[in-house]
């Protein structure tokens, strides 16, 4: 084979694959990713002689309660799940249905199971709606209004237990009060919002639920959170190649089609 013949059978190879990797760490790098919020502090370090500064993000402790089919659950056992939190309470007349409802829908939009022709897992969204009148609300009390909105048990826990630690998460850990649109007593949690939670724990967005372009935003949140790359995990350009089993089929193809016409050619020339 001459050199020609040997640079044509690399370009064929090699370009499909740049050109792929190129567009999608392009279309990546494009997506506006939301946000992390609660700043806890800023850090500075000397690396290499430049001074590097660091925010450090408030990561939501943990909390244990009961759910509404008198389970011990933990925030932290459901690892690497993105996390959707509301606050209500089940005699509610006002707001609380109406966040129910909407709460049931944005579940309903994400099938358990994923999403198989956009290859995404939905089933690593976790819904979580606390009860601000514990008092009240029972394990039994929870299980009858979760059966009355439709809920699906397996992705959503109306949870209940010490009053106490359930005030103490939203105002201290969630920080609901300083990012809702009415004033809030300490005394009661009353509000709109819904908390988005990333798989490490982290706030990455304060939604209003009862406004459906908020909600939209909410959903298009949790879709970009799903895309997201785990930082733990090293992701390498080689690892990315092998994966491309569809656009290996199609250069092997091209490069047999490539090394039948040169041989024709070479027939013919001869």
């Amino acid at each position: 084979m001459n050199k020609k013949a040997i640079l044509g059978l690399m370009v064929a190879v090699f370009i499909p694959i740049l050109c792929y990797l190129i567009l999608k760490y392009a279309s990546e790098s494009a997506v506006d990713m939301p946000r992390k919020y609660l700043l806890d502090t800023v850090v500075t370090r000397v690396e290499k002689g430049k001074m590097i500064t660091d925010s450090v993000w408030h990561k939501t402790s943990n909390i244990t309660l009961q759910n509404q089919l008198g389970e011990t659950v933990s925030l932290y056992d459901k690892q690497g799940k993105i996390m959707v939190v509301d606050f209500f309470f089940t005699s509610c007349r006002s707001i609380c249905p109406g966040l129910t409802r909407n709460m049931s829908k944005l579940q309903q939009s994400f099938l358990k199971g994923g999403n198989v022709r956009n290859k995404i897992d939905t089933s690593i969204v976790q819904f979580v709606s606390f009860t601000v009148d514990p008092e009240h609300d029972s394990v039994s009390v929870l299980k009858d209004y979760a059966d009355r909105f439709g809920v699906n048990h397996d992705n959503w826990w109306m949870l209940t237990g010490s009053k106490d630690s359930i005030y103490r998460f939203a105002y201290e850990e969630l920080k609901v009060d300083k990012f809702s649109e009415e004033p809030m007593s300490p005394d009661f949690v009353h509000t709109t919002r819904f908390v988005l939670l990333d798989k490490d724990r982290y706030v990455r967005g304060y939604y209003n639920g009862l406004d459906s372009t908020s909600l939209s935003k909410l959903a298009r949140d949790i879709g970009f959170l799903m895309l997201e790359k785990d930082k733990k995990k090293k992701s390498t350009v080689f690892m990315q190649i092998i994966d491309l089993s569809w656009l290996w089929l199609i250069i092997v193809l091209a490069v047999i089609f490539f090394v039948l016409y040169m041989r024709s050619r070479r027939k013919i020339n001869g």
